[in-house]
């Protein structure tokens, strides 16, 4: 079988901890032969541990994209800089996946679906949470009916002081936001999904910034302190969002807010039949996964432990990372479609956007 050539743009954290390790589990299947960082010695260090002997450095994304062997790319760079590689990336007539979010605002977001449209190739979105072995229990029991109607659902993504002190996590110019566009995306991309949900009608937000610029709320932070003289995006940010259909999604997201009970990358479904908990984050050393029903005129509540973070897939026991690079590569050498499609994702970037914009005029966003 042909190896699929991959190319990884930005050698940071997100590389490092995710894209390359798991691309090195699927070893039988592509190999990285190029990789591109502003920082050199990024690039470099990437390359020796996960590139082959041959793999070839670059600092312009351009260059690299030059290369005709190259089928692939990993877009791995700060959010606003998403569009723009990956537009590129199509018009040379690469594969692309981009990480999470797709863009910082609907706008980038449109011109990357229509590049994508034009160049004939494949397109996902780095949302892995899509692969934890809860998350697709809970697939299954919605598509299945179990639930029924699900017309109400909270979107968590809340850490009491857990703000990101490495990288440019809390540079607007370059993230485009904080802890709504950084782990809000996860929450409500999971949502939608397990409620096959994606027409949003109204949306009414309130972005915060309480906690970034005050010394003693840094002093405490998971991560080690964070400097308040350049924390200039949002600390807390919160979403109400009506669907089409009239179902409700509250969406909560924060690096630092003072709540105890902190919940991140899960969520709350509400259905007609039954209700679905997934816990998850800072208040949960263990996840949990909860449904919860009225039958034979009694009150059920059913607890399952994910005691680890592997998933069971095709045979092995897989991180959902892992699991994420391996269906990616396959459906691009099999024809088949990701899990994570690019219209869904496009629908997170315009509710998160319209967040942030409900949130500076006052007024909630209608969608047409």
């Amino acid at each position: 079988m042909k190896k699929l050539k991959i190319g990884i743009i930005g050698c940071g954290g997100i590389a490092n901890e995710k894209h390359m390790p798991s691309l090195a589990k699927c070893s039988d299947m592509c190999e990285m032969v190029a990789f591109c960082d502003i920082i050199e010695e990024r690039a470099v260090k990437a390359a020796k541990e996960y590139g082959t002997e041959d793999a070839k450095i670059y600092t312009d994304h351009q260059e690299l994209l030059k290369d005709p062997e190259i089928d692939v790319v990993h877009v791995l760079t700060p959010n606003v800089s998403h569009c723009e590689i990956t537009v590129h990336a199509f018009e040379a007539g690469k594969h692309v996946m981009c990480e999470k979010p797709m863009a910082a605002n609907t706008a980038d977001a449109q011109k990357m679906i229509d590049a994508w449209k034009a160049s004939g190739k494949m397109f996902t979105i780095g949302y892995q949470n899509r692969f934890r072995g809860e998350i697709q229990h809970v697939k299954k029991a919605c598509e299945a009916g179990d639930l029924g109607e699900i017309y109400y659902a909270r979107a968590h993504a809340l850490r009491r002081r857990g703000v990101p002190t490495w990288g440019v996590f809390t540079n607007k110019a370059l993230q485009g936001g904080g802890p709504l566009i950084d782990i809000g995306t996860h929450a409500l991309d999971m949502t939608l999904w397990l409620m096959d949900n994606y027409e949003p009608d109204r949306v009414l937000g309130s972005v915060y910034h309480k906690l970034g610029n005050l010394p003693d709320a840094a002093a405490c932070n998971d991560g080690g302190p964070w400097d308040p003289e350049t924390f200039d995006v949002e600390d807390s940010a919160m979403g109400f969002i009506k669907m089409k259909n009239g179902a409700t999604i509250l969406l909560e997201s924060s690096w630092a807010i003072n709540l105890t009970d902190c919940r991140e990358a899960c969520t709350t479904l509400c259905g007609t039949k039954a209700g679905a908990d997934i816990l998850s984050g800072d208040s949960y050393p263990i996840s949990k996964l909860v449904y919860n029903r009225g039958i034979y005129g009694k009150k059920m509540t059913e607890e399952t432990l994910i005691e680890e973070e592997d998933t069971y897939y095709e045979g092995e026991m897989l991180n959902p990372c892992v699991i994420e690079a391996k269906q990616w590569i396959r459906a691009i050498l099999e024809g088949t479609e990701p899990l994570v499609k690019p219209e869904q994702a496009f629908v997170v970037t315009q509710i998160l956007e319209a967040i942030y914009r409900s949130s500076e005029t006052g007024k909630e966003v209608v969608f047409d």
